[in-house]
């Protein structure tokens, strides 16, 4: 129903807004992801999300559209509420949320707050197929990291590492460099191991 909010920006604390629209103050909620990108200036446009509810009709800001996007596929998942999809936003970059969702990576999605092992294996059972059709991923790099992660993974656990710890590292390693190789992410994680 309302697309996007301009005006002036009266009050900012890390999770709302206050956007002063021609005299009328539009309270909004935000997530960390949004609040690290407000400009400084005081002119500010958001795109919003109108959540509907019996009891309430709570206004929800974004920066970025793709921000918004996500949050309206994460709402359209079973058990994942407003709340929750601003925690995973806050949480998570949302191209680093839409790369664990599009690579089956059920411990990043699962290592977010109020995000428990049947819930992350439901957001990305729903949203894999939306996520790369709407955001127009390659499946095949997906699965070829993916299939890095495993292998580096599999050698760790032969040399003694536990899976756990490894998967960590590994994880943390792939973010920072999504195109490292196999060799290099064992190399990397014995370093960090």
């Amino acid at each position: 129903m309302i697309a996007h909010i301009q005006g002036r920006l009266v009050e900012k604390t890390p999770t709302e807004v206050v956007i002063d629209c021609n005299g009328v103050g539009y309270h909004i909620n935000i997530s960390l992801h949004t609040f690290s990108l407000l400009p400084e200036s005081e002119s500010l446009k958001l795109f919003t999300f109108l959540q509907v509810k019996e009891d309430a009709h709570t206004l929800y800001g974004f920066v970025e559209k793709q921000e918004r996007e996500l949050f309206k596929l994460l709402l359209s998942v079973s058990g994942v509420g407003a709340s929750t999809a601003r925690t995973m936003l806050s949480s998570l970059a949302p191209s680093q949320i839409i790369q664990a969702i599009a690579s089956n990576d059920v411990a990043t999605v699962q290592s977010m707050k109020g995000i428990g092992a049947k819930t992350a294996q439901r957001i990305i059972l729903d949203l894999k197929e939306k996520v790369l059709k709407v955001y127009n991923l390659d499946e095949v790099s997906v699965v070829q990291s993916n299939t890095n992660k495993d292998e580096a993974l599999s050698a760790l656990e032969v040399l003694g590492f536990a899976r756990k710890a490894a998967e960590k590292v590994i994880d943390r390693i792939i973010r920072e460099t999504p195109n490292a190789s196999v060799e290099n992410l064992i190399k990397q994680a014995l370093k960090n191991l």
